[in-house]
């Protein structure tokens, strides 16, 4: 395989560890845990794995003789960067406790392990991918593992293949299956241990003791450059405002950590939104009118940052897309056989007349995105729905409006822009190289320690990483019950942005400024040699909300 000259230097980084993890290892259980709400359905679904205690790792003197082991992986859900450095991490880990065990890489996802596809993952093969991003080692995917018939497929293969433990690297939902697969095998005491490790780019799988998932620092670095970059141009021609749709279905980090790293003119905070019972047109007026305001100093220019998810946290859109989704999936036959241009007239009769007069009233484009295909997890594909078009005409609309009643002076042009995958595979930041690696090296150590239904955890993260704080958090600590597909079913509960956090209180003290003045920062490329203040700097939203 050709390579660039920076993945060939990048190929001798060697990824730093916890001090706690560099030598022997012992695991300190602390107090016992329950999970985040709906204590009693959480504890009867999860018998086996419910109240197990947090784990910390420290170092010891002990010596323990490992058995030799073999252990699984998958990669499950969307891209990250930084799963080539756990499973990395995971080998070395492993190899560690003794130098006889193999790892096996299940190909594509969990439909791997059900469908019996898998290779062996060896010294070669791994120094290939090490610190690299993309998940093309094994590949991914998005099969849910939630039924009694996909566990016991996945079992055959574990036993054929003598694993013992598999470590499932996903997000909220890959996890939550995770935590469903080691209650599984472990109410059938089949000698299975199950590990997760917490990854996606939207920043939504988080608590105390998951200060961070991977792939959010890359990620929100690769997308900070691009908007910079746009800004620089935004900034140089004077003519365009550039509505750029962020990642971010289920959440505003992204779009927050962007907006802390690159001053935009405008940022929109989902849970803001929703928190203040806002209309799809109150948004529109709020954009509208720091266009109007710029306009006054003569800049008919600018920047607007939009989470994917926006739509779906306007309340009365939230309510419409919740009746939505439970028409459909109790309906999903009745309606594939309507044809398309009978659809949309077939919704407005079928809902309730609040929600069919909201639906009715939107561009025929959006009304049918929301009714596409949903995604594995039963929700709308927000992806798919134009929100930086959608705003940026109604805001062109309003403008106009505007301007015939003399309350605007500007020129309002429009460009559009949607950064997705472009930040999911990109080479791992320092941080997340490091943090991907110790998350692995975790779950080895956890692995080891027989534990299973955990997730691995790593701490401390805005110290240097000798300080991490390295152990395990039970997935069932995590979870609450949530509406899928018309049922209530546990799931990890998002993590959503906090209006009362640091990161959020820190923008919203300077977004009027930034709102009126032009005072963009450029981040530039991630940057993996040169100075540590350039190179191993924490996300914004890391060092807000673990400053002392």
């Amino acid at each position: 395989m050709a390579k660039s000259a920076l993945q060939i230097a990048r190929a001798a980084y060697q990824p730093k560890l916890p001090k706690a993890l560099k030598g022997n290892v012992k695991a300190v259980a602390g107090a016992a845990t329950q999970s985040v709400a709906d204590q009693e359905d959480i504890e009867k679904l999860f018998p086996n794995t419910y109240g197990m205690p947090l784990i910390k790792f420290e170092a010891t003197d002990e010596v323990v003789n490992f058995p030799a082991m073999n252990v699984g992986v998958i990669l499950s859900g969307g891209q990250a960067p930084g799963g080539h450095n756990v499973i990395s991490g995971l080998y070395d880990g492993i190899k560690k406790l003794n130098p006889a065990s193999k790892l096996y890489g299940f190909i594509l996802g969990p439909g791997g392990l059900v469908d019996h596809k898998y290779m062996e993952l060896t010294d070669e093969i791994i120094d290939e991918y090490r610190n690299t991003g993309g998940f093309d080692i094994i590949g991914s995917g998005r099969t849910k593992l939630e039924k009694e018939e996909q566990f016991e497929k996945g079992l055959e293969i574990l036993k054929e293949l003598d694993i013992k433990a598999l470590v499932i690297i996903g997000g909220d939902d890959s996890n939550t299956n995770a935590c469903v697969l080691a209650e599984y095998y472990a109410a059938k005491k089949c000698g299975v241990q199950v590990i997760g490790c917490p990854k996606t780019i939207d920043g939504d799988l988080k608590n105390e003791m998951i200060e961070t998932s991977f792939g959010f620092d890359t990620a929100c670095k690769t997308y900070s450059e691009m908007i910079g970059n746009i800004q620089r141009d935004c900034n140089s021609s004077r003519k365009y405002w550039h509505f750029i749709k962020l990642m971010g279905r289920s959440a505003s980090h992204i779009a927050l950590e962007c907006a802390l790293q690159v001053q935009p003119n405008v940022c929109i905070v989902s849970e803001e939104v929703e928190a203040k019972n806002m209309s799809l047109d109150d948004v529109v007026t709020y954009i509208a009118q720091a266009v109007a305001n710029r306009a006054i100093d003569g800049n008919n220019y600018g920047t607007v940052l939009i989470p994917e998810g926006l739509i779906e946290f306007i309340p009365a859109m939230k309510r419409l897309i919740a009746e939505l989704n439970d028409f459909l999936a109790a309906n999903a036959e009745e309606f594939a056989q309507i044809k398309k241009s009978a659809q949309r007239d077939y919704i407005i009769r079928k809902l309730t007349p609040e929600n069919s007069a909201i639906y009715a009233s939107l561009p025929e484009g959006v009304a049918r995105q929301l009714t596409l295909d949903r995604d594995p997890h039963g929700n709308v594909q927000v992806s798919l729905i134009d929100t930086e078009k959608l705003l940026s005409e109604m805001v062109a609309t309003k403008l106009a409006a505007w301007k015939e009643e003399g309350k605007y002076v500007g020129k309002f042009s429009a460009q559009h822009h949607f950064f997705g995958y472009e930040g999911r595979c990109a080479a791992p930041s320092n941080f997340d190289a490091d943090y991907c690696y110790s998350l692995g090296y975790t779950a080895a150590a956890l692995i080891g320690n027989g534990k299973t239904g955990y997730m691995s955890s790593v701490r401390n993260t805005t110290a240097p990483a000798e300080e991490w704080i390295s152990g395990g958090v039970p997935i069932t600590m995590m979870m609450n019950m949530e509406r899928r597909h018309g049922e209530m079913k546990p799931v990890i509960q998002k993590a959503l942005v906090k209006l009362d956090g640091a990161p959020f209180k820190a923008f919203a003290a300077q977004r009027d400024v930034w709102a009126r003045e032009t005072a963009y920062v450029y981040p530039g490329p991630i940057q993996y040699f040169g100075p540590t203040e350039v190179c191993d700097e924490p996300t914004k939203t890391l060092q807000l909300e673990q400053a002392k």
